[in-house]
């Protein structure tokens, strides 16, 4: 069984308040409404787009970049945003990062030492979440983590895919609701992989 540093295994909940104090100018467009889509294999090919032009942007800085969230598991619904997930030497830095990032058409929208530095852009069309992280974060192995158990814990896809559909419509009328909706069921899968 693996064992994993306290850090990882704690996971942190923010606050709605948190969340606003982020906010840096306008929130996307995307967080007016959720929509679930059914999976779709294209997106393999937009992260790896994105990808692709975040190593041309940044080169050396980037420590690591990884696809995850709901769009990186195959055969889960998902919204059609693609969540990518850089870690950067400092994230405070942001005179180091954040003007090639611009260059390359993305905009800082959420600025959160809090939750372990976390800087969030998104891309021109709004398509794509950039999380940006700085090095030994542990938010971004709890991410890999889940990926990696949903693509292969079928019936954990599925409680996780039925929960985003379910909670989309129960939060309809209040959609900055609906990420922190998922956390009961998000927790549930967290013990279960830090069970193993």
């Amino acid at each position: 069984m693996p064992e994993y540093p306290p850090d990882v295994v704690r996971r942190f909940h923010a606050s709605p308040d948190q969340v606003g104090a982020g906010l840096i100018g306008d929130p996307p467009r995307t967080w007016r409404a959720v929509v679930i889509e059914d999976y779709d294999p294209a997106w393999v090919d937009r992260f790896a787009a994105a990808r692709s032009l975040l190593t041309e942007a940044l080169g050396s800085l980037v420590i690591g970049l990884e696809h995850v969230g709901s769009t990186s598991v195959p055969g889960l619904p998902a919204k059609p945003v693609i969540d990518i997930d850089l870690l950067v030497e400092d994230t405070a830095e942001e005179s180091g990062y954040v003007p090639a990032l611009e260059r390359a058409g993305y905009r800082l929208v959420l600025r959160e030492p809090w939750w372990h530095g976390h800087r969030m852009l998104v891309s021109a069309a709004e398509d794509v979440n950039l999380h940006v992280w700085p090095r030994g974060a542990p938010e971004p192995v709890r991410h890999r983590l889940f990926r990696d158990w949903l693509r292969s814990h079928p019936d954990d896809r599925e409680l996780y895919a039925t929960t985003k559909r379910r909670l989309a419509r129960d939060t309809a009328h209040r959609p900055s609701d609906y990420s922190l909706a998922k956390n009961d069921v998000i927790d549930a899968i967290y013990g279960r992989i830090f069970a193993v």
